[in-house]
Parts: C-alpha cells; sequence; structure tokens
C-alpha cells in the first residue's frame, strides 16, 4: 500500500532510466580534461573555456550538470573542484583514477547490459560476445594499465593485515596479478619477500613494469598461464587472490582454492579481496550490486557471501577464515590458514 506520508513518484524511475546521461557527462568532462583545467583555483567558463579550447556554451551546461550531479560546486560565475574530485579526478593527483573510465565503459563491458533480459532467460550470458574470462582477453591488459590507482586504497588495506616472518626469506603468489597493486603492496611492506605474480604475457608486461617502478625488480619473477592449470609451484607463504573468484561458480572457485592450499606451506595463508555481500544480497548495497556486474560479464560469476567462502575455503583444506572490511573502499578481504 502507498505510505501516505510519502505519496508515491516516479522520481527514481527517472533517475534510473536517465543514468547514462551522467555517465555520459562524467567521461566527457575527463576525455576533456576539464578536472585539470578546472584546476585548485575557483574558475569561470571563459577561463575554463581558454584552457581546454572549447565554446563556451557546451562547456556551461557541462560544468553546471557536473556541479548537480556533486562533481563540481558552483559559486555564482565560479567553478571549483570538490574534495573527492580534487584527489581521484584532477590528473595531478597520486591518487587519479580518472584512467578507469577506458576500462569501466568499455563497449564489451557496457554492451553487455543492453539486453540484459536475454541474459535472465538464458541464464547466462553468450561468451563469444560479452564474456571476460577467456584465455588472454584483451580487456585485462586496459584493465591492468587503468586500475592500478583505483586499487591501492585496498592494497594497502590488505597489506596491513597481514604479517610475514620477517626473521626469514618468504614468497607470495598473486594470482591474477595484473596491475600488480596487492602483490607489490605486501612485498613493499616485507623487505625478505619475493613476489611471484600469475597472469597472461601481455598482462604480465604491465605488472613487472609496476613491480620495477616499486623497486622490486630483483623479488620479482612471474607464471605465465591459466590459473587452474598452470604449475603454480610450491611452499609459499602467502597466496593473494584479489578480484578473481567472483569469475566463476562455487564449484569451480573451490576447485581453485584447491590447488592454491596445495601450493602453500603447512601454516601458509591465503588472502581473497572480493566485494562480499551480507547474508540478505541487498546491502551493503555498493558490495551486494556487483552480482550484477557478475550477471552481465560473466558466463557463472557472483558475489559471494562470507559464509559462502567459509564453505569454499573449508572444502578446500583451509581453516580460520576470517572477514576484514577493507575502507574506504567496498570490498572486503577473506584470511585463511593453510
Amino acid at each position: 500500500m502507498p505510505d501516505p506520508i510519502t505519496p508515491p513518484s516516479p522520481q527514481l524511475f527517472f533517475e534510473t532510466i536517465n543514468a547514462f546521461q551522467k555517465t555520459g557527462a562524467l567521461k566527457a568532462a575527463v576525455d576533456l580534461g576539464l578536472f585539470g583545467a578546472v584546476g585548485h583555483i575557483p574558475s569561470t567558463v571563459t577561463e575554463i573555456a581558454s584552457r581546454i579550447q572549447c565554446p563556451e556554451r557546451g562547456l556551461r551546461i557541462l560544468c553546471d550538470s557536473l556541479a548537480i550531479f556533486g562533481f563540481l560546486i558552483k559559486e555564482g560565475t565560479h567553478y571549483s573542484l570538490t574534495g573527492d574530485s580534487a584527489v581521484f579526478l584532477h590528473p595531478d593527483s597520486p591518487a587519479y583514477i580518472g584512467g578507469a573510465v577506458r576500462f569501466l565503459l568499455a563497449p564489451g563491458l557496457t554492451e553487455a547490459f543492453s539486453d540484459l533480459a536475454s541474459t535472465v532467460r538464458n541464464g547466462r550470458i553468450h561468451t563469444s560476445e560479452h564474456g571476460t574470462t577467456a584465455a588472454d582477453h584483451p580487456a585485462w591488459v586496459e584493465f591492468a594499465r587503468a586500475m592500478g590507482p583505483m586499487m591501492m586504497p585496498a592494497a594497502m588495506g590488505a597489506a596491513a593485515l597481514l604479517s610475514l616472518d620477517p626473521s626469514r626469506n618468504t614468497r607470495i603468489l598473486d594470482i591474477s596479478a595484473s596491475h600488480g597493486a596487492f602483490g607489490i603492496a605486501v612485498a613493499q611492506k616485507n623487505p625478505r619477500t619475493h613476489l611471484v605474480a600469475l597472469d597472461w604475457e601481455a598482462v604480465l608486461e604491465i605488472t613487472g613494469k609496476n613491480a620495477a617502478a616499486a623497486g622490486l625488480a630483483s623479488r620479482f619473477s612471474k607464471i605465465v598461464g591459466d590459473a587452474f592449470t598452470v604449475d603454480l609451484g610450491a611452499d609459499y607463504d602467502l597466496v593473494l587472490v584479489p578480484n578473481f573468484l567472483h569469475h566463476f561458480d562455487i564449484a569451480d572457485c573451490t576447485r581453485f582454492l584447491r590447488r592454491a592450499h596445495a601450493a602453500l606451506r603447512p601454516g601458509g595463508q591465503i588472502l581473497i579481496v572480493e566485494f562480499v555481500p551480507n547474508e540478505d544480497r541487498i546491502t551493503p548495497p555498493p558490495a551486494a550490486s556487483f552480482s550484477l556486474v557478475m550477471l552481465g560479464t560473466t558466463p557463472q560469476g557472483d558475489a559471494y557471501t562470507f559464509a559462502e567462502y567459509q564453505r569454499m575455503l573449508a572444502e578446500a583444506g583451509f581453516n580460520a577464515a576470517a572477514l576484514h572490511a577493507l575502507p574506504p573502499t567496498a570490498q572486503s578481504a577473506v584470511i585463511a590458514v593453510a
């Protein structure tokens, strides 16, 4: 029944059906370099237009829209960056994540949601069209190039949860290493640790460059191939599994976790980084809504609850599974012992 205090409204419908306009405005701002052009001193449209060589009409409308959406502040005729925009969208910021637009809005991802009804009817996507789990999928090269800065808060938070033995040399295996942010963060914290990164060859070229830039060239090696079939090696102190398991169903996740368990020395740890919803699967919204991304882009992926991770880990031979939030991100770490 309608709430007599809050009458029915179509506002949510219109906000949702037109959400692509907000996405388009943000992408345009990143493509134009608008946040850098606004800079750290309040600027008028005329001043911003001269910096990026655009006609004023379109720029005014775009800036006003970004102010409405919360990316800019408008006072009188001057625009300035919000605190969030200054940190994450100004190109000179070390936390800049604007480059992630290329991956997050790539056609292979956005087109996956153009006919979601068919995916629901069929029970899965057509992998030849939209799946990103295929071997050497080019999307992961772009992911490695663009997403590293976005992953740094979660990587630093995960590294802070771990304690490796400082009295001896240790080894860590970073599964689906990509940009390498998670393995690099752990290795930088533990100077006697050797980092082994696993991914496809083209992706590992980026991982290796990032590791070298972080001063880890002499403590870095790689394994090229499929995490489900390639020889992982053995006697690792830690296996990192960041943002990997959500691509697969529970049976395949458990199968992989058995491989990870076999690669660890007794007492070694596994650290999984994922979007972990509560048991109701609708809270917290940023983590719970990740299931929809997996519905649109993977054959059988999902966002799994902690209880599901506990069961998978136990079946694979792990114990003492614990869940840790990784603020300020929407992700969590699940740590267990071999």
